[in-house]
């Protein structure tokens, strides 16, 4: 039973959206715990500077290496190979050889980085010295054995999105944090601040372990196998150049902004990653999961070269990451110290610091919608064999947010560097749906304009109900205390959904009627993949 549970096969895009995004809010809900229990004991102060200046190397080895294979060439030749015929071997070989490759080039680069980590950090980290700059030595010489485990464990996640089972890799990034917490509350009081790296590798060994067990139970067994001129191998190593440079650009983005975070005053680098964690749960829980729900189902059209139903399942998903998206944006603007208050305000965390963040998270929620798009357009280029045009437009747009962020610090502070970032994520996103909609047709479609307008109309007036009830409603709660702050903000933000609902409702908003109905289906019901998105099941 259990069994059957963990393997099964999402067969619905809805299906597939909905459990991922359903396992993502549980995981960002523990990653606000993690966050909740860093400001608790530090604050946003040098140690956690120094905690998350240390994550920028093990995350470029990691990105660089990993990320891009999986996204732009692992999953599509492994599924090829797994489904063109009942002889699974030449799949399970090619998963062997990769996750060999991995193994070795992560292994050799984890000792490298060890070694050179003193000259490393001084590049990523210039504002700091002393015991601070100490402290990121160390954190980062421990943190580099966890892009190892990570490597291997996203290979064997590949295999499980192949196979359309998403759960144990959905669930995978909670054990990761829950890692990441036991560093905090247990090892740190037992070992010295060098528990909280600890418990980051740690982290990544659950991640590892709960993905095997899904592997193994579909019979994959890793075998000794480096074959460097096995020609599937070397296709995916040319899908992912581009990818991989796209990426190369975007971490070189987040070494940028974190040399420039130091430059600031002590906690800003906390600050801005703290926002963008908060940030980021909407994009995961949205953007994303439909992103990678869809992903199969563009590229078995694309193998079929039907690029109208190609483009018009593009609109499709992008019209309900948009409906959805909206309103959180606007909850993250309006309620934004609530937000901050409820999620960090604990211990050490002090009002200071929750203005900082706050501030910091409005200027990140203005591009919300654009980040929760660009893993969409950017996966449609991808099921197109189309790695280059993604690694181009990000470059342009990752050089305007660098320029950006250096225009923006003086004025804004660690704030600025937040705009940029939102200004920089809206700039591509136009520039892709510009380009693919010349490539698939159909991206900007007939309903899409009349569904922004209304759409827009109701978040307006949501805004409103919700800027007009947060003070009256601070009044009747006391603001002085946890319940307090979090009564006011949740019954603010409540009503302000009920009424972009009701408007959307009113208005006849398609996604609004589709959203609807999709509570009287029966939630994940396996319905062919092949059938796409049904009208009554986009959702």
């Amino acid at each position: 039973m259990l069994k059957r549970i963990l393997n099964s096969e999402s067969r619905s895009v809805t299906g597939a959206a909905l459990l991922i995004g359903a396992t993502t809010l549980l995981s960002r809900l523990v990653g606000i715990v993690r966050d909740r229990t860093f400001a608790h004991f530090f604050g946003a102060g040098a140690v956690m500077d120094a905690y998350y200046a240390a994550f920028k190397i093990p995350d470029l080895i990691y990105n660089l290496l990993i990320v891009g294979a999986l996204t732009a060439g692992f999953i599509p030749i492994f599924t090829r190979l797994f489904y063109e015929s009942d002889d699974k071997s030449k799949a399970w070989k090619l998963a062997s050889n990769i996750i060999t490759i991995v193994g070795i080039s992560l292994g050799g680069l984890a000792l490298l980085g060890m070694l050179l980590t003193p000259v490393l950090v001084k590049i990523i980290a210039p504002g700091f010295s002393g015991e601070e700059l100490g402290l990121v030595i160390i954190f980062t010489r421990i943190m580099m054995l966890s892009p190892l485990l990570l490597g291997i464990s996203m290979v064997i996640g590949g295999i499980l999105q192949s196979l359309r089972q998403f759960l144990l890799y959905s669930i995978a990034p909670i054990f990761y944090n829950l890692g990441i917490i036991f560093g905090v509350v247990v090892l740190r009081p037992w070992i010295g601040l060098s528990g909280l790296a600890w418990g980051v590798v740690l982290g990544a060994a659950l991640h590892l372990a709960v993905q095997s067990i899904g592997a193994y139970h579909n019979n994959f067994r890793w075998r000794w196998h480096l074959d460097l001129a096995d020609p599937d191998t070397r296709l995916i190593g040319k899908l992912m150049t581009p990818r991989t440079l796209g990426l190369a650009m975007s971490q070189f983005n987040a070494i940028v902004v974190t040399i420039l975070a130091s430059l600031l005053p002590i906690g800003s680098i906390t600050v801005y990653n703290y926002a963008n964690n908060i940030k980021d749960v909407p994009t995961g829980i949205i953007g994303i999961a439909f992103a990678i729900a869809v992903f199969p189902l563009l590229s078995r059209l694309t193998a079929e070269k039907n690029l109208a139903q190609f483009g018009a399942r593009i609109s499709e998903t992008a019209r309900q990451i948009i409906f959805l998206i909206i309103p959180i944006s606007i909850c993250f603007l309006l309620l934004r110290a609530q937000i901050v208050r409820v999620v960090l305000g604990t211990g050490a965390f002090d009002w200071d610091a929750t203005i900082r963040t706050a501030d910091t998270l409005a200027f990140f929620s203005l591009g919300l919608f654009a980040q929760s798009l660009i893993p969409l357009f950017a996966r449609a280029f991808y099921a197109l064999n189309n790695t280059k045009t993604p690694f181009v437009v990000g470059v342009i747009s990752e050089l305007l947010t660098i320029i950006g962020s250096l225009v923006l610090m003086g004025p804004l502070g660690v704030a600025g560097l937040a705009l940029a970032s939102a200004a920089g994520a809206t700039v591509n996103m136009i520039m892709l749906g510009i380009l693919l909609r010349k490539e698939a047709a159909t991206i900007i479609d007939q309903k899409l304009l009349p569904m922004l307008f209304k759409v827009a109309t109701a978040g307006v007036v949501m805004g409103s109900v919700i800027q007009i009830l947060k003070y009256p409603l601070a009044k009747i709660f006391d603001q002085r205390y946890f319940w307090g702050i979090l009564s006011q903000g949740a019954a603010a933000g409540l009503l302000g959904l009920l009424v972009y609902g009701l408007i959307c409702w009113l208005l006849r908003v398609n996604e609004m009627i589709l959203f609807q109905n999709s509570f009287k289906k029966r939630w994940l019901k396996l319905w062919n993949i092949g059938e796409g998105i049904d009208q009554a099941e986009k959702l």
